[in-house]
């Protein structure tokens, strides 16, 4: 609503650190410069004092240097002091940020912290625990059904352990008599060239004459071999 005398007038914003900051440096940059200008002055006057011989001149280019050193020395004393504001500033700047970045912080917990409590409204340990059983139960159930479509039919179950141990004794005989075998069969061995005489079992041809025996008849005759002489058929005209 307007007054009567005019529109009230909005305050400015206050400055910021950093307004602040930027103002402060932007004088001690002033100062430095002015402090330069001083120093090159004062290196001028020493020049001047030893180049004068010491009398009434060499006193004047003397006090004008006390001047100037002066100033020198009260900018320099206002630079400290610009540098102590802006070293304030800077922790003032610091702990604001700090303390920013703390909220932030603190905004994101309790951000995470109700979203973490919603979601634990949809999982409850014991819908887990309850799974857990019933994913047990089912599994068991699972390995029934395996085992007795893996059941064998027609098997005896009425085998004692006398039986068993009897049939594999019989197996391990078994065993035994093949392992003392010639384990490659016949028909897999390489062909081999006949021996007539060793498949014949003939006995070796004697290199003298045998020996008569006592009950065979002297009259008999022998051929070369020891052998009965078989008689010649005579032959008919």
């Amino acid at each position: 609503m307007k007054r009567v005398f005019g529109v009230k007038k909005q305050k400015d914003p206050p400055p910021t650190i950093q307004d602040a900051t930027d103002r402060i440096n932007k004088r001690g940059d002033n100062v430095d410069e002015k402090i330069k200008k001083l120093d090159a002055e004062l290196s001028r006057y020493r020049e001047q004092i030893k180049k004068t011989r010491p009398g009434p001149a060499q006193e004047a280019v003397k006090a004008r240097a006390m001047r100037v050193l002066k100033q020198k020395r009260m900018y320099e004393g206002q630079r400290d002091m610009l540098y102590n504001q802006t070293f304030n500033l800077d922790q003032v700047a610091f702990a604001s940020e700090g303390i920013k970045d703390a909220q932030q912080t603190m905004t994101a917990l309790k951000s995470a912290n109700k979203e973490l409590k919603g979601m634990m409204k949809t999982v409850k340990i014991q819908d887990i625990d309850a799974m857990q059983d019933e994913m047990m139960d089912l599994m068991d159930v699972s390995s029934e059904i395996q085992e007795s479509l893996g059941r064998s039919y027609n098997v005896p179950d009425d085998i004692d352990e006398e039986e068993l141990m009897g049939e594999l004794e019989g197996l391990e005989a078994d065993m035994g008599m093949e392992t003392e075998s010639d384990s490659v069969p016949s028909y897999l061995q390489p062909d081999k060239e006949p021996d007539t005489e060793s498949d014949l079992n003939l006995p070796s041809a004697p290199t003298g004459h045998a020996g008569v025996p006592p009950n065979r008849n002297n009259s008999q005759a022998e051929d070369e071999l020891g052998l009965p002489a078989v008689p010649r058929a005579s032959i008919r005209g």
